[in-house]
Formats: structure tokens, sequence, C-alpha cells
């Protein structure tokens, strides 16, 4: 049938189908398998598929890794991936279909689960500071793309505690900041520090809905500094830019309360606030032109009532096909769809997966990581290296 069809008909049907399928489809023939490699295609497939809100998924991140597809919110499927892990693998960021993976500190890779192509990132140790008596504590990640040069970069964060107690929250010491280059395969260590890094970590707030994985905005990674009362200061979003590889001031909406607890997250791209007052009511907030003060919107409001109670998180996801409704995450438990006209939510149930998760938005892409292999490929590298070190042995 693709012999009677001219390559044109052939490329324009290619753009609409999801990436597993041509991936399947490379096998077809020598001019498919040119054409759904080619740079120039995969770019375009994937912009199609951000436009048109198509290709979509939602990965949700327990103790292990389930797909939903975005069209269908029906049932969560067991997401294939190399770092499977006993103890749990870390999802810390997804950029144009590739998924950033840390089982350890010491073994990090990216992951395109469309492609199945994955990088190993090189070690790179802590350091701390030197003549200190300190250990390592919270460590930060984010992951995204430097447009400019189109490169993929990884910024890891890391607070340093003078002991083992809880109440220690690394005031003393700066942070150590690193950013991985895909292209260079190296990673930088980034001197010039704000101040404020010393009071970024906070135990619960933290830990408790997974705050230290970076928010993907206008080419910068962000997280929330907490407030803190007792120095005097209040909520901020930290903002680190791939392209400067610098930490930049960005400002935040005007929440109408002082006393609120904020939060950062992404909507097709645009950065996002969440003014949650007493978890009672959350104001989510959309910067429609990254950097500016004036193009914070708020969007929409969220109460508190049986269904979601309390309203301790809220983290709104994608739009729907017709940028009607927005999809949310409550809680970590609960799905909802906020219908921005009628102001009012509907739970959504998704059967499968865990019972408390974070969620976050890929897209299926065949973009290709520079340096990757295939998973397949990995494994028999592995076994072969293990051959070779029995050998030795012998």
């Amino acid at each position: 049938m693709f012999k009677l069809l001219p390559m044109d008909v052939i490329t324009d049907i290619f753009y609409r189908l999801p990436a597993k399928s041509l991936v399947r489809f490379k096998s077809l023939s020598k001019p498919c398998c040119s054409l759904i490699e080619d740079p120039d295609f995969i770019k375009a497939h994937l912009n199609l598929s951000l436009q048109t809100r198509s290709n979509l998924n939602i990965l949700l991140k327990g103790l292990h890794f389930y797909s939903v597809d975005f069209d269908a919110l029906e049932d969560a499927v067991p997401l294939d991936y190399p770092l499977a892990n006993a103890v749990g693998t870390e999802a810390f960021g997804s950029c144009n279909g590739i998924l950033a993976l840390r089982i350890s500190d010491k073994n990090i890779a990216l992951y395109n689960p469309s492609t199945r192509q994955i990088r190993r990132l090189p070690v790179s140790e802590i350091d701390p500071p030197p003549g200190e008596s300190c250990k390592s504590g919270y460590v930060f990640y984010g992951f995204g793309q430097d447009v400019r040069t189109n490169d993929y970069k990884v910024l890891r964060m890391v607070q340093f505690k003078k002991s083992d107690d809880e109440d220690d929250e690394g005031y003393f010491f700066d942070y150590e900041v690193k950013v991985y280059s895909l292209k260079n395969d190296s990673w930088r260590k980034i001197t010039k520090l704000p101040r404020y890094l010393r009071f970024m970590f906070q135990f619960f707030y933290h830990l408790l809905h997974r705050r230290g994985i970076g928010v993907l905005a206008g080419g910068v990674l962000h997280w929330v500094m907490p407030p803190r009362i007792e120095f005097g200061m209040g909520n901020r979003i930290v903002g680190f830019d791939l392209g400067a590889e610098e930490f930049v001031a960005v400002p935040q909406p005007e929440c109408a309360d002082r006393n609120y607890l904020l939060d950062v997250g992404v909507l097709e791209g645009r950065l996002c606030a969440i003014c949650n007052y007493d978890q009672q009511t959350s104001d989510v907030w959309v910067m429609k032109e990254y950097g500016v003060k004036a193009s914070w919107t708020k969007l929409f409001s969220v109460q508190k009532s049986r269904a979601f109670n309390p309203l301790a998180f809220v983290r709104p996801l994608a739009y729907s096909k017709y940028r009607d409704k927005v999809l949310v995450v409550l809680n970590n438990q609960k799905f909802a769809w906020y219908d921005l006209e009628t102001k009012k939510m509907r739970r959504v149930k998704i059967g499968g997966g865990a019972g408390t998760y974070g969620a976050e938005l890929y897209v299926g892409s065949l973009v290709q990581i520079e340096g990757g292999v295939g998973v397949q490929n990995e494994m028999q590298n592995k076994q072969e290296v293990q051959k070779k070190a029995n050998t030795r042995k012998r």
C-alpha cells in the first residue's frame, strides 16, 4: 500500500501518528526508515504533537512508574524503564519526550520511553566545603533544554548539614551547584550563588509533595523557597536560567493574602504559581509573558469541598483539547477537570497505578538522545563487560 502512495502523503500521515508506532514502522522500508530518522521530521512531529495536544501522556511517579494516555484518561499501565529499582526510581523532569531518571546521585540517566533510547550520565562526586565538618543533605534536581544551543541539561543543587539532626537545615554552608551538559557530556560547577539558597530547604515542604524537582518554563528551572518568618523572608520563586547557567530573579503574582503557601507548576510551557490559603482555597496564576510581572493572570480558584478535603496540594497539568478545562492533580491522590466557564470541578477516576503519586505530563516523541543507545544494546554491553570481568578473575 505504501508503494502506491506519494512520499509527501506518507509524510503527512506519519506526522499524525504516535511515536511508538513510528518506531515500529521504521522496518517497513528504507525510505520510511530514513524519513522517520530525519532530524527535520522528528522536529516537525514533536511541534505538531505539542500544537495539537496529541501524543500526550501522564507519568504517575510512585514506587513504580505508570503511564496514562491523556486523550483516554482511563487506565494507568506500567511504564517499562531501564532504571527500575526495588527502592524506587525518581523521575525529576521531562522535556520533549525525554525523561530524567535517578536512583542515586551516582546513577542518573536520560531516557526516551518511545524510542527506548538511554544515556547514562557520568558520575560527578558531591564535594563538601573544604575544611568543614559536614555532610550532604537534601538534593534538588532539575532537567530541561537550552533552546539556544539545543542542549539538554541537568541541574543538581546539594545542601550541606552540620550533623544528622533533622532541625539542621543547612543555613551555615553554601550549596554545591553543578550543571550537566549533554552535548559536552560533562558537569560544570556554578560558583556564583545567591545567598538566599542557604534557606531553600524546609523538611516537610519539600519532602511531602516532591517540591524539590525543578519546574521548566521559559528556558528556566523553578523552585519555591518557603517563607522564613524567623528571618523576615516571604515566599520566593527561585529560577535558574539553563542558557546563561545562572540564577535569575523571577517576579511573583500579587496573592490575595500575606499568609499563603506558594507552589509552582507549568501549563503548555508557561509558568504557573499556586497560592494556597490555609488548605481552604488555592488560586492558580499563569505568567502569560515570561519574566513580565504584569502578565501574571489568575486562571482559576479551587475551594475545599467534601470531595477535596483537605486542599493541601493543587497543581495544574494540562488544558483540554478545546482549552475550556484544565486537568489538575489534588493532594497527589486525585485528578479532576476544572471547567473554566462553569468554575466547577469534576473528578476523573483512573484505574491502576499507585494510591499516592507525583504526576507529570510528557509527550511521546522521536527526539534522539545524543550519544544514547537502545536499552537492548546497553544490556548486551553490560553482559559483555561482565563476561570480560569474570574471565579476568579466572
